[in-house]
């Protein structure tokens, strides 16, 4: 009797010490992209994707609670400034993610590094946030601008065929970096670029550069995004180059979200990216079917990059056991991370904290009555300095205009 009441006595004494055991605060997550402007759509895309993770997660990680708190940076720089330290000084947040325009991830990347706050790039994709100008606290989870390019002049020359291209891209770093990446493959393996058009972003109406268009030409590049995308396409298929010059370019040009609102202007457009939302594999068959019941939309190469970014994150904390506030160790964990299930594939952090990973090779078609990004190469474990030396590589300057 006296065992049984001593074993009752220590049961009910660990249950008080354990009722009275505070829980351990929540970890904290700053998250920003634009939510509103022109590019609202687009950071709406990249937020989706996280939500989705963070719910198939239920807000947790290593034990603790996920508290992830948003801002909108407009997709302006100093905007973008000003909400960092807002999450950084007021909310003390443990680590970030975002942002979207290569613009605010440059405007920001000296004040992260400044505060030693652990951070992932899920799509800017300025060249040199992981090469001339990279921060250790900065991870970019999804590519650089250049980095489907390389692979992608070499497979136009040797695959495609082509010899003779003109290039036409929006008049920013996005087009520059990407054009060049293009440009110094295709010229090396001894293909001829006859022009090079760039468009402002605030084109509306493509006119005059189509006219400067040869039809004898083997393909035109491209790089546009959102409503230029658009109506690039419908005009160039109005101008009567569909059927005589072929289109290819950048994988944003016909990436999943403007795809939906094109037509037969877009059927045999073939892009590169280091993802398609028809990639057929586990992982994204079942990242898709997930994202469709939750958003009512066909997820983009954006909801697909925080979705994959995001488990960066989970994968550091639960590895550390939600003990996420030693920053240096925290960035260790994020750094070592190796997390499984990925829809766009196996992907790896190089020593500059950039992902090697598949390029896929992708061609507009429709099947069974929707268009898609039929997977149609995969290029394996492409580096953002491809198969160049990164010292060597980085001396070189940085693409542009």
């Amino acid at each position: 009797m006296k065992r049984t009441i001593l074993a009752i006595a220590l049961v009910c004494a660990a249950a008080i010490a354990f009722a009275q055991t505070p829980e351990r605060p929540p970890i904290k997550i700053g998250f920003m992209v634009p939510l509103s402007g022109a590019n609202a759509q687009n950071g709406r895309d990249i937020l989706n994707g996280f939500l989705l993770l963070l719910e198939e997660a239920g807000y947790q990680a290593g034990g603790r609670r996920i508290q992830l708190i948003v801002e909108d940076d407009e997709g302006i720089p100093a905007v973008g400034l000003t909400k960092a330290r807002k999450l950084v000084e007021r909310d003390q947040v443990h680590m970030m993610g975002g942002p979207l325009l290569a613009s605010s991830a440059y405007a920001i990347a000296p004040y992260i590094h400044a505060q030693q706050i652990p951070m992932v790039y899920p799509v800017a994709s300025g060249d040199d946030l992981t090469q001339r100008r990279r921060s250790k606290w900065i991870v970019r989870t999804g590519y650089t601008s250049s980095q489907p390019n390389h692979p992608f002049g070499e497979y136009a020359y040797h695959t495609l065929g082509h010899r003779r291209i003109a290039t036409i891209a929006l008049d920013y770093a996005f087009g520059w970096e990407s054009v060049g990446g293009f440009e110094r493959t295709f010229l090396e393996q001894g293909g001829q670029i006859t022009k090079k058009l760039w468009v402002p972003l605030s084109v509306h109406d493509f006119a005059p550069y189509l006219a400067q268009v040869s039809r004898d030409l083997d393909a035109v590049y491209v790089l546009f995004i959102g409503r230029t995308a658009l109506q690039f396409l419908r005009q160039y298929q109005e101008y009567g180059l569909k059927d005589r010059v072929p289109v290819i370019g950048m994988g944003t040009t016909t990436d999943e979200h403007v795809l939906p609102a094109m037509g037969d202007e877009a059927i045999g457009v073939t892009t590169a990216l280091h993802y398609s939302g028809a990639l057929d594999t586990p992982a994204n068959r079942t990242f898709s079917a997930a994202y469709r019941a939750r958003f009512k939309r066909v997820p983009s190469y954006y909801s697909e990059s925080m979705y994959s970014g995001g488990k960066w994150l989970l994968t550091a904390i639960e590895a550390l056991k939600g003990n996420v506030e030693n920053r240096d160790v925290l960035l260790d964990a994020i750094r070592q991370a190796q997390p499984t299930g990925l829809p766009r594939g196996p992907v790896t952090i190089d020593e500059y904290g950039n992902p090697v990973e598949n390029i896929y090779v992708r061609r507009v078609e429709r099947v069974n009555g929707v268009l898609q990004n039929t997977v149609i190469a995969t290029l394996p474990n492409v580096s953002q300095f491809w198969k160049y030396n990164p010292v060597d590589y980085l001396k070189q300057p940085l693409y542009a205009r």
